[in-house]
């Protein structure tokens, strides 16, 4: 390994001042680039091998979302508030990348979902998703129409305060607070997650990551959006089409083997402990 970049929002003190203290460390073994996610640019991957990504979930969404179709080997030091994305914590995080930098690790490939806004036949919008696209309202309390359309059949007319598609790995952020499923991250398939509905029979449906989703917005309201991984949004209209699909693009997630996806959920949902009974 010759070259990595790494990324984080250097505007926040603790972040950078991890980085910086690494440098030193880094610079004896490869050739590094710092990229300051605060400046919202792309990233250009140039000849480098891998990035490392200091900060929360929400930097590594936003790396993945300025590195577009250049996806390269991607690894997180948590350094957030969750950190379910992330692999490393900051104490161990030289004797990892030592593992990494003699190739002991192996690459998680994970689908993203490219999300198109339509208006009146035209492109207004197009981006890509590691965890989510959501459908909601910006700021009144009102109940949306939102029509649902799945390889071309009429599906469903959700009246809810909003509609989630997730993508495997984003089943443990907002769609797991709406009451959605937790997928396994390896899966090829997207989640569909109505928040709030009105009927009570609409529930959260998972279909084929080979599928077209399409959601038509039928409410006139000016108060409704789409929002991309919790990062971008966009102001909808009534009569906008949403188009989400798997991208052609793919995420690569170094793993070293420090944590399982199912060791994840009992350290973060508190999975392990046991029933609190009381006493008699």
């Amino acid at each position: 390994m010759k070259k990595i970049l790494v990324s984080g929002n250097l505007c926040k003190k603790k972040i950078a001042d991890s980085i910086n203290g690494l440098k030193p460390w880094l610079d004896k073994h490869v050739i590094t680039e710092i990229i300051d996610l605060s400046k919202e640019q792309p990233i250009e991957k140039g000849d480098a091998d891998m990035i490392v990504v200091f900060g929360g979930d929400g930097a590594i969404l936003a790396t993945c979302r300025y590195l577009g179709k250049s996806q390269i080997p991607l690894i997180g030091v948590h350094m957030g508030r969750f950190g379910f994305l992330a692999e490393l914590v900051e104490k161990d995080v030289c004797a990892s990348l030592e593992k990494i930098f003699t190739g002991e690790y192996r690459i998680r490939k994970r689908m993203l979902l490219q999300c198109a806004v339509d208006r009146s036949g035209k492109r207004i919008s197009d981006s890509t998703a590691l965890n989510e696209a959501v459908i909601s309202r910006s700021s009144l309390s009102r109940l949306i129409s939102i029509k649902l359309n799945i390889n071309g059949e009429d599906v469903a007319t959700y009246r809810a305060d909003g509609l989630i598609i997730s993508t495997p790995l984003g089943s443990t952020a907002h769609a797991l607070s709406a009451g959605g499923p937790i997928l396994t991250p390896d899966l090829n398939a997207f989640i569909i997650v109505p928040v709030c509905p009105h009927t009570l029979t609409n529930r959260p449906l998972v279909v084929s990551g080979d599928a077209r989703i399409e959601m038509e917005v039928l409410s006139p309201l000016n108060e409704t959006g789409i929002t991309v991984d919790g990062q971008i949004f966009v102001g909808l209209e009534m009569g906008d089409k949403v188009k989400v699909e798997r991208s052609e693009t793919e995420i690569h997630m170094i793993d070293i083997g420090t944590r399982t996806f199912y060791g994840v959920l009992r350290e973060k949902l508190n999975w392990g402990g046991q029933p609190n009974y009381g006493r008699n």
